[in-house]
């Protein structure tokens, strides 16, 4: 039987089948930050036992890591007992650590395809929901919750029911200026935030393929802004090129062996998903949110849709947020004034997102009053700023270049937006009091967040 490419990975990885229910599915890598383990490894003591395959493991701090000064003692103390938490925790159960100043910190999401930890073919968990990121390298990955990280961490396998599976095809090419985060906003605008609610996520067509590891990661992370279990992109030549030579990947021998099996993970000709959706690239301009969930969503030159008026529950939550972001059905937001600007995070925090940003700032300079936060996403992505001058043209705009965490996508660190102040974010999400208790929150794709940093108002990009 034609097999589609989440089946192979998945049927290959289980265990063990409970008849009408879930799989004990085997976990190749588990990534490990400081929010969701504690309670898991506090459960591992009482119980008396010690993680199954420590190897398999791999622990990085970044939600709660300020982005200044990181080599002094972190100052808020709840964050501070959370990254000293997973610390003892790691170095009890033999588990690797990148902490803080760590030359491999950096934002889990972004540290394990950067160190050839991702790999095609696997299956991949973690405590966070944009665990989907890795799935664009062509592995198996998605979120848990801290019950099911204690179950990886004592038996390497967790009991999950099979998802069904969905196939997104995006056909042509994507237009000048239209990034990888506005094809996301854009499927997720049509998707709505529960429209793959109980699907994994195959993205296709040469939409697709046109685009960059980097740029697949992107998207791969926003899958679960529609409800999706995960995301992920068959693995091709653009992708072998991208893991060759990292630390982790296989060498030698070893990397032929891995090629060979990596080029057969693809959906087969005549495979049946449960769900099929086309969307047209030339449909997709640059994006930006409205409201208060990824889903208001809107192409830059268009304005803000009324709701459907028969659906009343949905209206009152739709006029809801737009009161609380301040803003009006009919309303365009070109020319809105922006307070901050905020380009990082496991979404848009790798060194292509810096380029495309160095890029557009180059030559201008950052808008009075704007406050702008331009964070690294690992301290590989930061080296790789300062070795291509990146830093210095930063520097001759008006720009700070801050240290590696999650930064300001969450109100988990010091990096937090003041109520009622309007930030445009290349981050994930912009639910009330997201960046911030009264924060307002506009996604977009770092291209927008660039125009905005330097005209201090929302702008489409393309007319710079």
């Amino acid at each position: 039987m034609p097999k589609t490419l989440f089946d192979k990975i998945w049927d290959a990885h289980v265990v063990n089948h409970i008849p009408d229910g879930p799989d004990q599915l085997y976990i190749d890598r588990h990534y490990c930050h400081e929010v969701t383990s504690p309670q898991a490894f506090d459960g591992l003591r009482r119980r008396g036992i010690r993680v199954m395959r420590p190897e398999r493991t791999i622990c990085s701090p970044d939600h709660n890591i300020p982005t200044l000064r990181q080599d002094l003692p972190i100052n808020d103390p709840v964050s501070r007992n959370q990254v000293d938490t997973l610390l003892r925790n790691a170095s009890e159960f033999g588990l690797t650590l990148f902490g803080l100043m760590h030359p491999k910190n950096g934002i889990i999401h972004v540290i394990g395809p950067e160190n050839g930890l991702t790999l095609p073919g696997q299956t991949l968990v973690c405590g966070d929901s944009h665990t989907s990121t890795h799935g664009a390298l062509g592995a198996v990955a998605f979120g848990i919750g801290t019950s099911e990280v204690e179950m990886v961490l004592a038996s390497q396998c967790i009991i999950q029911p099979k998802p069904k599976k969905m196939r997104i095809t995006v056909d042509g090419r994507p237009s000048d200026g239209v990034t990888a985060k506005d094809i996301a906003l854009y499927i997720i605008s049509r998707m709505t935030t529960g429209g793959a609610t109980g699907y994994f996520v195959e993205y296709a067509g040469e939409a697709i393929r046109s685009l960059s590891m980097e740029g697949r990661m992107t998207l791969c992370n926003m899958s679960i802004e529609m409800g999706a279990r995960g995301g992920m992109i068959a693995p091709d030549e653009t992708t072998f090129a991208y893991i060759k030579g990292r630390e982790y990947a296989p060498k030698g021998d070893e990397w032929d062996k891995a090629l060979a099996y990596w080029r057969t993970l693809h959906t087969d000709d005549g495979a049946v998903f449960d769900a099929e959706v086309h969307f047209d690239a030339a449909d997709i301009e640059p994006r930006i949110t409205f409201g208060t969930n990824p889903g208001m969503g809107i192409g830059i030159t268009e304005r803000i849709p009324a709701p459907d008026p028969a659906d009343e529950q949905g209206r009152i939550s739709y006029d809801k947020a737009l009161e609380y972001m301040g803003f009006k059905t009919g309303e365009c937001l070109i020319g809105t004034p922006v307070d901050y600007v905020f380009l990082g995070s496991c979404t848009n925090g790798r060194i292509e997102d810096f380029r495309a940003f160095a890029n557009f700032v180059k030559g201008r300079k950052k808008a009075p009053g704007v406050t702008a936060w331009l964070v690294p996403g690992s301290w590989s992505v930061d080296r790789q700023i300062r070795a291509e001058g990146i830093d210095r043209i930063l520097e001759e705009a008006g720009f700070d270049l801050r240290q590696p965490g999650c930064s300001a996508c969450l109100a988990m660190n010091d990096d937090k937006i003041p109520a009622g102040k309007l930030a445009v974010s290349t981050s994930n999400r912009n639910f009330e009091g997201r960046q911030g208790p009264g924060a307002r929150t506009i996604l977009a794709g770092p291209l927008v967040a660039a125009a905005a940093a330097v005209t201090g108002k929302i702008t489409d990009p393309r007319t710079l």
